[in-house]
């Protein structure tokens, strides 16, 4: 009985293949699911189109590239370090400021170092947790679409507040804020869910921004106008013992 066997050549192109294969899935982010409804949509629109006009749907397929890259959710490696906050977002930090933390929380009114990132259409859209530990309150506020580098943003705007309380007792606040063009704020987290840090617990569509709100006695390790990834940049340093 003869047994049959690939060739060479076409061995090689399977191995060719795989490789390529292996090389785009490390070398493209994946994309977050709230993202799948709008590209499938922009897929279907590109194939309608080009059945009218190949240019429209040549600027529809751009669409739809630009939109699946909008969705994308990188894979980040958080520090090993105990004692850190993480930046819950990409994008600027463009305001380090005392402030009281939303009072749909049910926190003391008074003062914490907030930190503010504001992210802009470029920049990745998913948000991660900034430390390891368990959800207590989740707090949704409609309100305005004002500019999210605005400092009256993060009073006015649509915001979703989270608070986590992490596993040495700290209290962190992480607050999504809706921008001039973002219409929809996503939160995958509820209250008593454990979340690790750099998990991605949401999504802001379109242009946003975040504050993080400190434990009293944080030592903020970001300055105004650098630059943070989300889930590996240290925002802060926690207070040593429980707040």
């Amino acid at each position: 009985m003869s047994t049959s066997h690939a060739s060479p050549d076409r061995e090689a192109q399977g191995h060719t293949l795989g490789h390529a294969l292996q090389l785009a899935r490390e070398t493209l982010p994946p994309m977050h699911p709230a993202g799948r409804p709008f590209v499938l949509g922009g897929a279907v629109a590109t194939l309608a189109l080009r059945k009218v006009s190949k240019r429209l749907g040549l600027l529809a397929g751009l669409g739809t590239l630009a939109t699946a890259a909008f969705f994308r959710e990188p894979r980040r490696v958080p520090p090993a370090r105990d004692g850190l906050v993480l930046a819950a977002a990409d994008g600027l930090v463009s305001l380090i400021e005392e402030a009281v933390p939303p009072a749909e929380l049910g926190l003391p009114d008074e003062p914490r170092t907030r930190v503010s990132v504001f992210l802009s259409v470029f920049d990745v859209h998913v948000q991660r947790a900034p430390a390891t530990g368990k959800i207590e309150r989740v707090a949704y506020r409609p309100g305005k679409f004002l500019s999210a580098d605005l400092d009256k943003a993060s009073d006015e705007n649509e915001r979703n507040s989270v608070l986590l309380r992490t596993d040495d007792g700290h209290e962190l606040v992480a607050v999504q804020i809706a921008g001039l063009v973002a219409r929809r704020i996503v939160c995958q987290v509820g209250e008593g869910d454990q979340v690790a840090a750099g998990s991605t617990y949401g999504l802001i569509r379109f242009g946003s921004r975040v504050d993080i709100y400190l434990p009293p006695g944080s030592r903020v390790l970001v300055g105004k106008g650098q630059r943070t990834i989300g889930g590996e940049t240290p925002i802060a340093e926690l207070p040593s013992g429980r707040s």
